[in-house]
């Protein structure tokens, strides 16, 4: 069984390739609708190495962490962020829909490594999991939703529907 310190470890590497792949992206990005909800994605990965950080400080200074902020709750921005004009500027074979693929991966491991190790965990360390867990399963659901807008598309462009 991985140590507390090994799960913040991989939880903070995760996290630093998340901000990296959404601020690469953000910059690469032709758009500045689709821009934005990288860098937004990329400001919500840098909290969660903050809350981290602080959860690994504690951990090595006192032998076990103590609680942090975890009552903010995400925002729900599926709403705002699927705008007309989002959709409409995302090409299926563009840059920004490849960087959307990568990240779903992304965040599907990442849903998956949080819910795994709040299993493993107790206490306050157990609720820091399982509000990261949460936090990325709504990034998920927003890259999803981009993807299958993308997908539709697709499918009404290349006339796949049934007659």
């Amino acid at each position: 069984m991985e140590s507390q310190e090994d799960i913040l470890k991989g939880a903070l590497l995760l996290e630093r390739r998340g901000k990296a792949l959404y601020d690469a992206s953000a910059a690469a990005s032709q758009t500045e609708s689709v821009r934005e909800i990288f860098s937004n994605l990329a400001r919500e990965e840098g909290r969660h190495i903050e809350v981290l950080s602080k959860a690994f400080a504690d951990l090595m200074s006192t032998g076990r962490m103590t609680e942090v902020a975890l009552a903010e709750r995400p925002p729900d921005v599926s709403g705002a962020v699927l705008t007309d004009a989002v959709k409409a500027e995302i090409s299926a074979a563009s840059y920004e829909a490849a960087a959307l693929y990568a990240a779903m991966a992304l965040e599907e491991r990442a849903v998956a490594f949080y819910s795994d190790a709040e299993r493993k965990a107790s206490g306050e360390t157990k609720a820091i999991y399982r509000w990261l867990a949460d936090w990325e399963r709504t990034h998920l659901d927003l890259l999803t939703a981009l993807d299958q807008e993308l997908r539709q598309r697709v499918w009404h462009d290349q006339h796949f529907w049934p007659f």
